[in-house]
């Protein structure tokens, strides 16, 4: 009888530890997922605060480093929690810190490369270098960023291809859309015409596209001749336009003062070739 109540205690003891253990536990996880929430919950308005401040901050710079701070946040607690939980069943943490701070440093010097990508890409982000949507060039490659991350940049070129770029790489970064862009032309017209007239008509036809397109910002004006060539008179034309509006305010000159010049038969000198036959002679 004394043997079965003995055995009945031990029992008891053995559920309730069980039970307060378990309870331990879930009172934990419950606390983890209360502080998580909470903490994206202060990430989210602190970001969110940033891009309507006085100093904006740009809306891709802003999500990527509200995403990149909640995972880390989370992956501390998670951590924190883990440890807890071990010691509600008696495991003594000191030894797993001390492992995983020394694993932590064995596998830093094994990844030097992801460790400086990520400091790159950092220092991208908060230096505002380029964002998502900018076109730039770098390393030798020309493109829209399609993606900026903390450890590749994918830059999506114009013929289509995607070049993934380490941001330990990324040296000398060249931005496009920063600024007013820079629209060229040069027109050639043949010797023999009259440059007054012809610097006339481009400056007319300049003039008037000036009013109508809304991406040009100054002028366009025109410089005047810029080059004697082999066979013909060189006038360039310059303007300043909005960001990746270059190109086409460049192609619609191009074509406007080509149609101009038909109309008022100013000729655009083009490579002749004369053959003579020695039987006609």
């Amino acid at each position: 009888m004394d043997l079965n109540l003995k055995e009945f205690t031990l029992d008891t003891d053995l559920i309730f530890k069980i039970l307060s253990s378990g309870l331990q536990v879930v009172l934990i996880l419950f606390i983890t997922g209360v502080i998580v929430a909470v903490i994206n919950k202060l990430i989210t308005k602190f970001f969110e605060t940033r891009k309507s401040s006085k100093f904006k901050m740009n809306q891709a710079k802003a999500d990527t480093l509200s995403s990149t701070a909640k995972s880390v946040a989370k992956y501390v607690i998670y951590f924190i929690a883990g440890v807890s939980i071990l010691e509600v069943f008696g495991v003594d943490t000191k030894g797993i810190i001390a492992a995983a701070g020394i694993g932590a440093i064995a596998i830093g010097f094994a990844a030097q490369n992801l460790v400086e990508d990520i400091i790159t890409g950092f220092f991208i982000l908060f230096e505002d270098q380029f964002s998502v949507g900018d076109y730039i060039a770098v390393q030798g490659i020309d493109g829209i960023v399609e993606e900026l991350g903390l450890r590749i940049t994918k830059v999506r070129g114009f013929d289509g291809s995607l070049n993934i770029i380490p941001n330990r790489q990324i040296e000398i970064v060249t931005n496009k859309v920063r600024g007013n862009m820079r629209a060229w032309v040069d027109v050639g017209i043949a010797y023999e015409e009259d440059i007054d007239k012809a610097i006339e008509v481009v400056t007319k036809v300049a003039e008037e596209y000036g009013k109508e397109n809304q991406d040009i910002v100054e002028g366009p004006t025109v410089l005047g001749v810029s080059n004697l060539g082999s066979s013909d008179v060189v006038i360039s034309v310059i303007a300043k336009t909005k960001p990746m509006a270059q190109w086409s305010v460049e192609r619609e000159l191009r074509k406007r003062i080509k149609n101009t010049f038909d109309k008022e038969k100013i000729e655009i000198p083009y490579q002749k070739r004369v053959i003579y036959n020695k039987r006609d002679e």
